[in-house]
């Protein structure tokens, strides 16, 4: 049996997509047990300079639709960013699964050698093998916006755990 790209993707992002469910229903249930308006902790950020909790969960779904609708060659589904709630960020979540998990295999398994070009920042573009692009590229990005609101959560007292981090508890 040989390792497609969309087994990985289905494997890694469900993963993914999980542990940001958890992590969503256990802030929004922590912070109505402290009376916090799911406002407060969703413009929350660990820094200045990085994206506050709400464009967290959003770029987790923008970068695993976005991505995988490249690797099948057809426009994304549209994700507008309009949430704001932990209820709402759910509904994304779910919608950017549903959405990556209609995606054509065969499109996506189709060449992983092969150069994919995509935007990467403002002005600028990137290239690589699309096994690439999908393990280094949109698993990466996924994983890394999930554990950045998991932190944040962390940081506002959310009782969170690597197992919900990691999509297996809940």
């Amino acid at each position: 049996m040989s390792i497609t790209l969309s087994s990985v993707a289905r494997t890694q992002l469900d993963q993914v997509y999980r542990a940001v469910d958890i992590i969503l229903a256990k802030g929004e249930a922590h912070a109505k047990e402290k009376g916090v308006e799911d406002s407060v902790w969703l413009n929350w950020r660990l820094s200045p300079d990085m994206f506050a909790f709400t464009r967290q969960v959003q770029l987790v779904s923008d970068f695993t639709v976005r991505g995988m609708s490249r690797l099948a060659g057809v426009e994304p589904a549209s994700l507008p960013d309009t949430e704001t709630s932990f209820a709402e960020l759910r509904a994304r979540v779910a919608k950017a699964r549903e959405a990556v998990w209609a995606l054509d295999t065969d499109a996506i398994d189709a060449n992983p050698q092969a150069d994919i070009t995509f935007p990467a920042g403002r002005d600028r573009e990137m290239t690589l093998p699309r096994q690439m692009y999908l393990q280094s590229f949109v698993i990466t990005n996924a994983i890394f916006h999930a554990a950045t609101a998991y932190n944040i959560l962390r940081q506002l007292g959310v009782p969170l755990g690597k197992a919900d981090m990691m999509g297996m508890s809940g």
